[in-house]
């Protein structure tokens, strides 16, 4: 009678090599078909801002070289004329943020602090759910809100500082959650060597927790900057527009970028569509330049390792 023989599988050295080296080449073309994947998605991504930026740059870098454009405003300047300059929208611009900054990044660093720090419980919770409501809101709606407290409950009038403020309840979020996310990442190591060598609690948070998470921080008020200074919603409702300088936050009309941008924008002449890419150009390079100051703020101020 025949017996069946059943061969065992080879098992040794050249089997197992063999076994690692498909795992391993199979390993190679899943990580370079990730790299691929991942490189065309920032391509993707790059081809829209890449777009954008050229067309801004080609078509209102003509006025920025004109000295004018920095030192004049468009008091007299109609749509036919060419001419005139964005300083009294610039200054309109650095003058809302700046009091915006003011306003909102102590309340959001204060904010911040408490939820990472001292945060338990429902209030902290009732804080968190609040600030992520305010992360949705469309600034239309935050300049609405704004002028229905200012305008139409107080009878204050229309000016710069309510754009300011409206424009506060935008910022604060942004600021809140990337203080937060920095606060985060300091090691619990050095609170706890902190309060081993009998700092107090709040003293830690100044001297230790804040200088570690300072570059973090300043990044995070410039992203809340950046978003700020480009509404248009909050500076149409709140803020008329005006040809005029006016340096006075609280009383009259006060010009901005945005704003003067959608001033001309409706103008089919060719002299204020060359002011209109003009203006877009010069918000973003002083949104530019304070981040690149913003930048090197943080790595002055940044603890050294």
């Amino acid at each position: 009678m025949a017996t069946a023989t059943i061969e065992a599988p080879a098992s040794g050295p050249g089997s197992v090599h063999s076994s690692l080296h498909r795992s391993a080449r199979s390993r190679k073309a899943r990580d370079r078909l990730a790299t691929l994947v991942v490189l065309l998605c920032l391509l993707l991504a790059m081809i829209p801002l890449a777009w954008i930026l050229w067309t801004v740059l080609s078509r209102g870098a003509g006025l920025l070289g004109d000295a004018h454009w920095w030192t004049n405003s468009q008091r007299g300047i109609t749509a036919r004329r060419v001419g005139g300059g964005a300083y009294h929208a610039i200054v309109g611009t650095l003058l809302m943020a700046l009091v915006t900054a003011v306003i909102s990044v102590p309340i959001a660093l204060g904010t911040a602090i408490y939820l990472v720090e001292y945060g338990r419980g429902t209030f902290a919770r009732a804080v968190t759910f609040m600030v992520d409501v305010l992360t949705g809101i469309p600034s239309i709606v935050a300049a609405l809100f704004v002028y229905a407290l200012w305008v139409t409950t107080f009878g204050f009038q229309r000016v710069a500082f309510a754009v300011s403020l409206a424009l506060v309840l935008l910022m604060i979020p942004v600021v809140v959650r990337s203080t937060e996310e920095m606060l985060r990442l300091v090691p619990r190591d050095l609170r706890e060597a902190s309060y081993a060598l009998g700092v107090p609690r709040w003293k830690t948070i100044v001297k230790v927790v804040l200088p570690t998470a300072f570059s973090g921080i300043v990044t995070g008020i410039m992203l809340g900057l950046a978003r700020v200074m480009g509404e248009t919603a909050p500076l149409l409702i709140l803020g008329p527009y005006t040809t005029s300088i006016n340096m006075n936050i609280f009383h009259g009309n006060m010009a901005a970028l945005p704003t003067f941008i959608n001033q001309d924008r409706n103008q089919a002449l060719q002299p204020a569509l060359d002011r209109v890419w003009s203006a877009a150009l010069t918000l973003i390079i002083i949104v530019m330049v304070l981040s690149l100051a913003g930048r090197a703020v943080s790595r002055l101020g940044s603890v050294k390792k």
